[in-house]
């Protein structure tokens, strides 16, 4: 087994008092989906079943669901997001690019939260934060439609003091700090990209905006993470799914949020 999806490793990791919620992306579980039925991945007998993965989650401590509409459809398709409205007990958290279409869903689907994030076709998975700063003008009116319509928006954004300061523009309530740079790093790289990380939950803060985080964590990279001041919610998906192949996901889900309990 991967040791960086054993949880066994974490015993000696930084960790604070309990209270992080966990938000579980269920999109490689579509995209495992769709390597074999992307062409009748809403017919009978598909699988597995991303709906089915988030109920289970649910069950192992899951305090939310995130799942990302991209405008090629690559892995979580419409039929999902409608779906996971109708039937998670938690939360639905809908990451999506700024796009006219996909707001045109999200403003009829109406999910408990919106991430907003950037997209790029040629990605296999989002890499890198949004750049708020450069696209102000075209998030404004976003935000502003989204908001209106009573839906919590965040944006996913790198750890840097200009993001956070046009987040606060912005009026978003709620920023995901990409812990991208974190994950990959290591040594005196890695402490570095923590303290850009636990500045910039501090920034965020003190303009009175909620603190999540989450991209490239997994069962032994966590503990320092939690030391972000004032951190709310983790969003974690690739490692949760990676640990459900040995042990189901329910139970992999359980373990990640022991973690962080």
């Amino acid at each position: 087994m991967d040791s960086k999806n054993s949880p066994s490793q974490v015993s000696n990791l930084r960790s604070q008092p309990s209270g992080v919620l966990l938000g579980v992306n269920i999109d490689h579980v579509a995209t495992l989906r769709q390597a074999r039925y992307a062409r009748n991945a809403h017919s009978i007998n598909v699988e597995p079943d991303p709906v089915e993965a988030a109920l289970a989650a649910e069950r192992g401590g899951a305090a939310g669901i995130t799942a990302h509409l991209r405008q090629d459809r690559r892995h979580i398709g419409d039929r999902d997001i409608y779906l996971l409205k109708e039937v998670l007990s938690t939360k639905l958290n809908l990451e999506m690019g700024n796009t006219p279409e996909i707001l045109e869903i999200a403003l009829k689907v109406l999910p408990s939260d919106v991430c907003l994030v950037p997209e790029s076709r040629e990605e296999i998975t989002t890499e890198g934060g949004l750049d708020c700063v450069a696209h102000r003008t075209s998030l404004e009116p976003t935000v502003k439609a989204l908001r209106d319509a009573g839906i919590t928006v965040s944006l996913f954004i790198d750890p840097e003091p200009a993001q956070i300061e046009m987040a606060s523009l912005l009026g978003v309530p709620v920023v995901e700090l990409h812990t991208g740079a974190y994950a990959e790093a290591s040594g005196v790289e890695r402490e570095s990209e923590l303290h850009r990380l636990i500045n910039a939950a501090a920034l965020a803060d003190k303009a009175g905006i909620q603190v999540n985080a989450g991209h490239g964590l997994n069962y032994t990279n966590i503990g320092p993470i939690l030391t972000l001041p004032k951190l709310v919610e983790l969003n974690i998906g690739h490692a949760i799914v990676s640990r459900a192949v040995f042990v189901g996901l329910e139970q992999a889900t359980r373990e990640m949020a022991e973690l962080l309990d």
